[in-house]
């Protein structure tokens, strides 16, 4: 485990992350990167409903509304992809399909990173406590989506 980790962006993360599912994963490659996965959609569920509280507390700047909603939204996008590739992940094993199966998984994981660009830009020129509560949950996730992308990767490359 220690190895794959020190190959993501975030290495300690990985590592502390996924340390506690050892026994599950063993040395299995594909186990380390579905765990992974894991660990990332069950943070962005937990991110989303502290999210949604949030966004129904009373102090809520109004200004803050939309863009609470919009994050959502892409929180909930990236929390769809993530289940995609966890479903397709569980299909690879000996596929005749493996290259399309890992291209997908790729494709929709980067692409949950890359919205997480626009995450944020509804609260641009916005101070405010929630947009920083808000800006701390989501480096969480993405540093999670980050390293099971890389961690499929290297699946990819040990064995595709």
């Amino acid at each position: 485990m220690k190895t794959s980790c020190s190959k993501t962006t975030y290495p300690s993360l990985c590592f502390t992350s996924l340390s506690s599912h050892t026994s599950a994963i063993q040395t299995s490659p594909r186990l380390l990167a579905h765990t992974a996965f894991s660990v990332a959609l069950d943070q962005g569920v937990s991110i989303s409903a502290a999210m949604v509280r949030l966004s129904k507390a009373p102090g809520l700047n109004p200004r803050e509304v939309g863009p609470m909603k919009d994050f959502l939204e892409e929180l909930t996008d990236a929390i769809e992809d993530l289940k995609r590739s966890m479903s397709e992940m569980s299909q690879l094993n000996g596929s005749p399909n493996y290259a399309l199966l890992i291209s997908n998984i790729q494709t929709w994981v980067s692409t949950s990173l890359t919205d997480e660009d626009t995450w944020m830009d509804g609260f641009a020129g916005k101070a405010g406590n929630t947009k920083n509560v808000v800006r701390g949950r989501i480096i969480d996730v993405i540093h999670l989506i980050s390293n099971a992308l890389a961690l499929i990767n290297n699946y990819n490359s040990l064995h595709g």
